[in-house]
C-alpha cells in the first residue's frame, strides 16, 4: 500500500454535509418509483470529499474547458451524486423534488441534461474507458487537468473495465484516478460470491496502477489518497472500503438496501436514524 500525506487543511462541515446528502436520498427513495439506496448511501463521503475538497470545478460554470472530471461509472448511485451536486450548488436542493418524475432529468441513472453529471452510465463497465479518454486527451493538450471515475465493486466483474485499466497503464496516464467502491455487495448477494475480486488491490497492482486502500467512510483517508501528487507515469487506483447502506443500521450491509421504495413511516424512521447517528457519541469516526 503507497502512503500519502495527510492534507493540511480537514473539513468541519463533512459530517452534517453527509446527514444531509443521506436525508435527500432518503426522500428520493420515496418517490413513486423508489431509488438505489444502498449503493448511493455507500458513496457519500466520496463523491462529498471530492466535490469540496479535491475537483478544480466551478458550479456556476460546470462545463469550463478547463475542469477537473468526475465520472460516476456505478450510475445506479445517480442519487446520492444528485444529492452531492445540488448541495455543492450545480442545481437547487429544491430541484431533487423532481426525481423520478414524468418528463424530469433526474432519473435512476445519471443523464448529462443535469449541470454537473458529465456522462450517462445506464450500462455499467464504461466509465474507467472514458476517463482514459479524457487523461488521454488532456495530455495531449498539456493540460494538468485530473480525471476521477467512480466506480461499483460489482462493476469490476465486466471485462470492459479491465481493458481500460490495461490501457491506461500502458498509455503512462496519471491523470486517471479510479476510486472503487467497495461495500462488498451487488444486487444478486456478496461479490466474492457471484465472481470474486480478491486480491483485488494485488489485482490492479498486476495491471500496473498505484494502490490505495482507505476507509471509505473517512474523509480525512479520502483526501489524503486524492490529493497525493500523482506519480510520474502511473494511473492511481483508490480503494475505497465502504458499508452498502451506511448511516440506516438495519439496512447496513444487507443485500436487499440495493433499490427501495420508501413509505411516509419508512421515511420518517430513516431520518430520524440519519439525525440521531450524527449527534451519538463517536459518529465522527466513521464518517468525519
Amino acid at each position: 500500500m503507497t502512503k500519502v500525506a495527510k492534507p493540511v487543511t480537514a473539513d468541519a462541515g463533512s459530517v452534517a454535509a453527509a446527514r444531509r446528502v443521506r436525508e435527500h436520498v432518503v426522500r428520493m427513495c420515496g418517490s413513486a418509483d423508489g431509488g438505489h439506496l444502498g449503493g448511493s448511501m455507500s458513496l457519500v463521503e466520496i463523491l462529498l470529499t471530492l466535490y469540496r475538497r479535491v475537483l478544480r470545478v466551478d458550479p456556476a460554470v460546470p462545463d469550463a474547458p478547463d475542469r477537473d472530471i468526475l465520472l460516476l461509472s456505478k450510475g445506479h448511485g445517480a442519487i446520492g451524486l444528485y444529492a452531492v451536486l445540488a448541495e455543492q450548488g450545480f442545481l437547487p436542493v429544491e430541484r431533487l423534488a423532481e426525481y423520478g418524475r414524468p418528463g424530469s432529468s433526474l432519473m435512476a441513472h445519471p443523464t448529462m441534461a443535469v449541470p454537473g453529471v458529465e456522462m450517462p452510465s445506464g450500462a455499467l463497465g464504461h466509465g474507467l474507458s472514458i476517463g482514459v479518454g479524457y487523461a488521454l486527451a488532456a495530455r495531449m493538450d498539456g493540460s494538468d487537468r485530473r480525471c476521477f471515475v467512480v466506480l461499483g465493486d460489482g462493476e469490476l466483474q465486466e471485462g470492459s473495465v479491465w481493458e481500460a485499466a490495461m490501457a491506461a497503464a500502458g498509455l503512462g496516464l496519471d491523470g486517471v484516478t479510479a476510486v472503487v467502491d467497495r461495500n462488498g455487495l451487488q444486487i444478486t448477494g456478496k461479490t466474492e460470491g457471484v465472481v470474486g475480486l480478491e486480491p483485488l488491490a494485488d489485482r490492479w497492482r498486476a495491471f500496473g496502477w498505484v494502490v490505495d486502500e482507505v476507509d471509505g467512510h473517512d474523509t480525512e483517508a479520502l483526501a489524503a489518497a486524492f490529493l497525493v501528487r500523482p506519480q510520474p507515469g502511473k494511473p492511481r487506483v483508490v480503494i475505497a472500503r465502504t458499508v452498502k447502506g451506511k448511516g440506516l443500521p438495519y439496512v447496513e450491509n444487507k443485500v436487499h438496501s440495493h433499490y427501495a421504495r420508501l413509505g411516509e413511516r419508512q421515511q420518517r424512521r430513516a431520518l430520524a436514524e440519519l439525525r440521531a447517528h450524527e449527534s451519538s457519541p463517536g459518529s465522527g469516526t466513521a464518517s468525519r
